[in-house]
Order: C-alpha cells, then sequence, then structure tokens
C-alpha cells in the first residue's frame, strides 16, 4: 500500500501524533496552537488518526460552569487508553494470519508464542498501512523497514522515526503479548531502518 494513503502519510498528522504521544488529554486548543493549522483541519486530522485506531477522544470531566472540552491522547493499549478501532485490527490480524498459516503451516515460527504472533501479525498489517514492506525475522526479533517510504523527508527525520516507534509499541501492546520495541538499528543510510524488539520474561 502506498504510504499516501497511511493515516500519517501527512506530516501534519505525523505532528498532531507526536504531540498526543509526548502528553495525553490534549484539547484542540493546544494543538492548533502547537501546530498552527486551523482547529476545522486539526479535527479532520484527529478524525482520521481516531478512525486508524491511533488516537481516542474523550470528553472533559468539568466541574465548573463551561461547556466540557474533547481531549485526544495516544491509543497506547494500556488502561484507560485503548481504541476500540486498534482492538478490533488486531484481532481481524489475527484471524487473517491463523488462516495463513493453516493454510502454510510451515511458515509458522516454532520458537514463538501464540501472543506473540498474534502481536507480529498485528504488527505487520499496521506497517503496510504506513506504506511499509516490513520484513520480520523471528529468530533475531528485528522488523527490517527499508526501503523507509519517509525517508526523503529528512528534516523530520527524529520525529518520523520517533512517532513510527510509538505507534508500533502502541500496536504491540493492544495486541497483548510479551513482545516489545527495543528501538532502532542506528544507519548512516536515513533509507535503511531495522527495529529491534525484545520478549518480556513473563
Amino acid at each position: 500500500m502506498a504510504a499516501g494513503y497511511s493515516a500519517i502519510s501527512s506530516y501534519s498528522r505525523v505532528e498532531i501524533m507526536n504531540l498526543v504521544q509526548e502528553r495525553p488529554q490534549r484539547p484542540i486548543a493546544e494543538i492548533v496552537d502547537a501546530t498552527g493549522l486551523h482547529p476545522n483541519t486539526v479535527r479532520e486530522h484527529l478524525q482520521r488518526l481516531i478512525d486508524a485506531g491511533y488516537v481516542i477522544a474523550e470528553t472533559e470531566h468539568r466541574t465548573t460552569r463551561g461547556r466540557p472540552r474533547v481531549l485526544y491522547t495516544a491509543a497506547t493499549g494500556t488502561p484507560g487508553a485503548a481504541s476500540p478501532v486498534a482492538r478490533r485490527k488486531v484481532a481481524d490480524a489475527a484471524r487473517r494470519g491463523d488462516l495463513l498459516r493453516r493454510i502454510a503451516p510451515e511458515g509458522r515460527g516454532a520458537t514463538l508464542s501464540d501472543a506473540a504472533v498474534h502481536q507480529l501479525d498485528a504488527l505487520i498489517d499496521d506497517l503496510g498501512e504506513a506504506g511499509f514492506d516490513p520484513l520480520v525475522d523471528e529468530e533475531a526479533l528485528t522488523v527490517d523497514l527499508t526501503p523507509c517510504p519517509h525517508a526523503p523527508i529528512a528534516e523530520h527525520r527524529g520525529t518520523l522515526c520517533g512517532v513510527h516507534l510509538g505507534l508500533m509499541e502502541s500496536v504491540l501492546a493492544q495486541a497483548g503479548g510479551p513482545l516489545r520495541v527495543e528501538g532502532i538499528a542506528p544507519s548512516c543510510d536515513p533509507s535503511h531502518c531495522v527495529v529491534h524488539l525484545a520478549a518480556t520474561s513473563d
């Protein structure tokens, strides 16, 4: 899938995603101030991120007069920050993965638990939607994202990589299982990207 169809293909949405990853419960006004975008544009971008399962919205609980604000938080899969859209996507990815493994059982990673395999199913699906063509090494626990479709945007590389890592971590958390993101392998080539995963002991 082309990166142009991704919920985070727009750098404005990446910027918004970065803000809600940095601090939860952001009101529209804060995001507008930080990005300089029109409030309606910010709302449209946030809706795209909600539809993708990356952001959740909640109504502020007020103890004073005034209309409650809508607050936006990155969907991290933790209690209070889980997205029903992300949960559905995770379940769909696991069903598709299980079906493919029944058809071609030789592709099953024997060293990983079912929970870890389902985490990888969800991660591969999500990365594919974001425009990547991920190559997973289940033994080494690496995900090769080369070539990176976002590499040409070199001036925003740090923010882009940080947002992508946060999204990968949230997908793994939403799926539930032992795998977590450990980091990106250092490289002098901005188009080369290998993400390292780690398995928790429990």
